[in-house]
C-alpha cells in the first residue's frame, strides 16, 4: 500500500516512549508498519508567525502536491507505449518514492535550519513554482511538435477520401505535361467496381479509352485513375458524382510531396529525441545544488534519453523531495501550536494494512484522546452540514496524509 499517515503525537518521559507506546499499539497487531519521522530542531519564532505559517503551508502543500502529480502524469504520457515503465523511472533522490519517504532525512542543504520557518517555506514555493512554470513551457512544445505530427500521420490513415495520396501514386501514373489531357484520381466503392468499368468512358466526352487503372484499394473502396482532355473535367466531375464516384482534388507535384514526407520525418526524429536519442546534463531548480551528474541525480546509468525525460525525471525528484519537506514542516508548525513549547513530540510514519485502516483509526484514538478535551474527532468521510471536510481531517493527534500512488491510468 503507497499509503501513509505522518502523525506526531507529544514526548511522555521522553520521545521514545511516545514512540514505543504507539509502536507496541499498532505494530505488534498488524495494523500498520511504523517508521521514526526524523524532523530536524528548526527555529519556532512567535506565536502569530506560526498560526500564519500554518494556513500558508496548508495551501502550499496542496500546490506542491498539483505540481508533483502534474510532472508525474506528464512523463506517464510522454512516455506513451512504456508507461509499464513510467513508475521506475519516478524516483527521489535516486530512490523510489516509499524508500525516501520511510527513510527521510532533513536536506540541510536545500533547506537550511538557520533560517525562519517562513523563509524555508518560501524557497521551496519558489523552487516548485519554477518546475511548474518550466513543465508549462516545455508541455506547450512538447504537444506542439506532437500535435503537428500527429495531424500529417492522419493524412495517411483513414479513407481514401481524405487520406493523402502522396505514398501511393507514383510519377507514371499520372499523364504529365501535356497541354491537353489530364489524369484523375477516382475514389470508387468497392461495389461499384463493374460499374465504373462499364461507364466511365462516357460520363463526358474525351475520355481516352481504356485509360483507367486501380492504382490501391482499402476495405471499402478503390482508387482509380483516368485520363482526359483538361476541357471536360467539369463536366466529368459533375456525371461521376451523380454515379457516386468521387473526383479527388489531387495534382501530381513531386516536390510538393517530398517536402511533406521530409517534414513528417522531421517531426517524427524531433519527438523521438525528446525521450531516447540525447544525453544532457541538465542543471534544475534548486538554489544550493550542483549540476547534475550523469547518473541522473543519484541513479544509475541506464539507457540513453532525451532533455524531455531527463528533465521530467530529474525535476519529479525535486518536487516531491520539496513536498515531503513541507509535510515535515506542516508537522512541526502544528504540532507546536497544539503541544506548546518547548518543542517536545515524536513524529511517526504508519503505512496501514489496507484491511485494517478503521482498527487502525480506533486504536490511535484510544491512545491520543486525552489530547483533546471535547474528544471531537472530523473525518474528511463525515458529511456535516456547513464543515468543508474535503480539505481538512482533525484527530486528536497531529495527522497528515502522504499517497504516494501519483499516476491516473485510464
Amino acid at each position: 500500500m503507497t499509503e501513509f499517515w505522518l502523525i506526531s503525537a507529544p514526548g511522555e518521559k521522553n520521545c521514545q516512549q511516545t514512540w514505543d507506546k504507539m509502536n507496541t499499539a499498532t505494530a505488534q497487531t498488524n495494523l500498520s508498519t511504523n517508521h521514526k519521522f526524523n524532523i530536524p530542531e528548526l527555529k519556532v519564532g512567535t506565536l502569530d508567525i506560526l498560526v500564519g505559517l500554518s494556513d500558508e503551508l496548508a495551501k502550499l502543500d496542496s500546490f506542491v502536491e498539483s505540481v508533483v502529480r502534474k510532472v508525474a502524469q506528464y512523463m506517464a504520457d510522454v512516455l506513451e507505449d512504456s508507461r509499464d515503465k513510467v513508475q521506475e523511472n519516478l524516483l527521489a533522490n535516486g530512490v523510489d518514492l516509499v524508500t525516501y519517504v520511510t527513510r527521510f532525512h532533513w536536506d540541510m542543504a536545500k533547506y537550511p535550519i538557520k533560517q525562519s520557518l517562513k523563509n524555508i517555506s518560501e524557497i521551496m514555493s519558489k523552487q516548485v513554482s519554477q518546475i511548474d512554470n518550466d513543465l508549462k513551457a516545455r508541455a506547450s512544445a512538447y504537444n506542439s511538435l506532437k500535435g503537428n505530427l500527429q495531424s500529417l500521420e492522419r493524412k495517411n490513415v483513414g479513407s481514401l477520401l481524405t487520406r493523402s495520396l502522396a505514398d501511393i501514386v507514383k510519377k507514371e501514373d499520372f499523364v504529365l505535361d501535356s497541354e491537353y489531357l489530364i489524369t484523375l484520381l477516382v475514389v470508387v466503392p468497392k461495389t461499384s467496381y463493374p460499374d465504373w468499368e462499364k461507364t466511365y468512358e462516357t460520363l463526358s466526352e474525351m475520355v481516352v479509352p481504356r485509360s483507367t487503372k486501380l492504382l490501391f484499394e482499402d476495405q471499402d473502396s478503390g482508387l482509380f485513375s483516368v485520363t482526359l482532355f483538361r476541357k471536360a473535367i467539369d463536366d466529368f466531375k459533375h456525371k461521376a458524382r451523380e454515379n457516386k464516384f468521387m473526383v479527388r482534388d489531387f495534382q501530381y507535384n513531386e516536390e510538393e510531396m517530398k517536402a511533406d514526407k521530409e517534414e513528417m520525418t522531421r517531426l517524427s526524429t524531433d519527438k523521438k529525441k525528446q525521450f531516447v536519442c540525447v544525453q544532457l546534463n541538465l542543471t534544475t531548480h534548486q538554489p544550493h545544488k550542483k549540476k547534475i551528474s550523469n547518473d541522473n541525480n543519484g541513479q544509475s546509468a541506464s539507457a540513453p534519453q532525451g532533455p524531455l525525460v531527463r528533465w521530467l525525471k530529474v525535476n519529479f525528484s525535486e518536487a516531491f523531495i520539496a513536498w515531503i519537506h513541507i509535510k515535515a514542516l506542516r508537522v512541526f508548525t502544528e504540532s507546536v501550536l497544539r503541544y506548546g513549547l518547548p518543542v517536545n513530540f515524536q513524529a511517526m510514519l504508519l503505512q496501514p494494512n489496507r484491511r485494517n485502516m478503521k482498527k487502525l483509526r480506533e486504536v490511535l484514538q484510544d491512545l491520543y484522546k486525552h489530547l483533546d478535551s471535547s474528544g471531537t474527532v472530523i473525518d474528511a468521510s463525515m458529511d456535516i452540514p456547513g464543515l468543508n471536510l474535503s480539505q481538512q481531517e482533525y484527530y486528536p493527534y497531529v495527522y497528515y496524509k502522504i499517497d504516494c500512488n501519483l499516476l491516473d491510468f485510464k
